[in-house]
């Protein structure tokens, strides 16, 4: 859809510049109209202005320089320094390169005047005002969708790596191999929390000035739900990579009084599974396609309530499992330590 309104705003720009005109320097419209096609209203209006203003100082520098030294080679070693360190200008953004750009337009056309040059200028400002038009009126792009899908997505892995360490451990069938997996896995998953924060400044980026999000029927822009789970899922990650990290340790020790036993693995397989469930409904009522319903809302107390009281027996069955060594204790006390700030994480939310 981007690039047949990027053909369209070209098109549009060259029949009134070039066609319809016959502007001296028409294809400078048609440029701007395409480059202004941008992937969000407020990114084309915001990067139209500030490449409007490097193209206009570039012009105009190139313009003064040329008139007054003639020679293009010798204009050229003078002004392009210029130019490229006043493209590095803060407020010009990313688009301070233009600057460079409408010097070298000016350079090399070999008819250097005062209005061929302001007519660059005008052409650039027509361009400009297309491709903007264009971006804004014809379905500006709305990116909610990929937003809700980044946050389910992340949830979804934090419960598949929750109930795969909780499913091998209840059947204590796991080794070093197996917890490096699913400590890659929950490093990973920190990524997926990443993809869902630039999701929501895309979505929320993509509404500033999008005439869909107005009026009775608008799309809405994420709201305080949107960073209250963020945030949630941003400590879940952190969380669960610490769970794998302790899991990996105890796999990899030579020592077996360090390594668990059924007495621990089975309290605190449970207690995975139900955070595992926890996570999932979380992700089921915050992210569901048509709102939440009272089911799942109750669905997902119920689980914080499960949650809650598998920790409580976590905390039980430890000081009857741990010999008298401080590396054991040390060991299952790390795992309690996650298990209490996982749980922390979602009781609070």
């Amino acid at each position: 859809m981007q690039a047949s309104k990027a053909a369209l705003a070209a098109c549009l720009a060259w029949a009134v510049a070039g066609w319809w005109l016959r502007a001296p320097v028409a294809f400078v419209a048609p440029w701007m109209a395409v480059v202004l096609v941008e992937s969000t209203v407020y990114r084309s209006l915001a990067h139209g202005l500030q490449q409007l203003a490097a193209i206009a100082v570039g012009t105009m520098v190139a313009t003064a320089v040329a008139l007054a030294l003639g020679g293009t080679m010798v204009s050229m070693v003078v002004v392009l320094p210029v130019v490229l360190l006043l493209a590095q200008w803060r407020r010009l953004g990313s688009q301070g390169i233009y600057a460079a750009t409408g010097a070298l337009f000016v350079l090399t056309d070999g008819r250097v005047t005062l209005a061929t040059s302001g007519a660059r200028i005008a052409e650039a400002v027509f361009g400009a005002v297309v491709g903007i038009a264009v971006n804004a009126l014809v379905r500006p792009p709305v990116y909610l969708r990929d937003t809700r899908a980044a946050l389910k997505d992340a949830a979804d892995e934090a419960q598949q790596i929750l109930s795969a360490v909780a499913q091998a451990l209840a059947d204590g069938q796991w080794d070093g191999q197996t917890a490096r997996g699913w400590h890659e896995r929950a490093l990973r998953l920190g990524r997926l929390v990443d993809q869902g924060r630039s999701a929501i400044g895309w979505s929320r980026e993509s509404m500033r000035g999008n005439h869909r999000g107005l009026g009775t029927g608008g799309i809405p822009p994420p709201g305080q739900g949107y960073d209250d789970a963020l945030a949630m899922l941003d400590q879940v990650a952190v969380h669960i990579a610490g769970v794998t990290r302790t899991v990996l340790e105890i796999a990899l020790h030579d020592d077996e009084a360090v390594r668990t036993g059924p007495q621990i693995t089975g309290p605190y397989a449970d207690f995975l599974r139900h955070t595992a469930r926890a996570v999932g409904l979380y992700g089921q009522t915050r992210f569901a396609q048509n709102g939440t319903d009272q089911a799942a809302e109750r669905a997902l107390r119920e689980a914080v309530d499960e949650l809650r009281g598998s920790l409580d027996e976590l905390h039980r069955q430890l000081p009857g499992t741990v010999r008298d060594d401080p590396d054991a204790l040390a060991t299952h006390g790390a795992l309690v330590v996650q298990a209490r700030r996982l749980a922390d994480q979602l009781v609070q939310d």
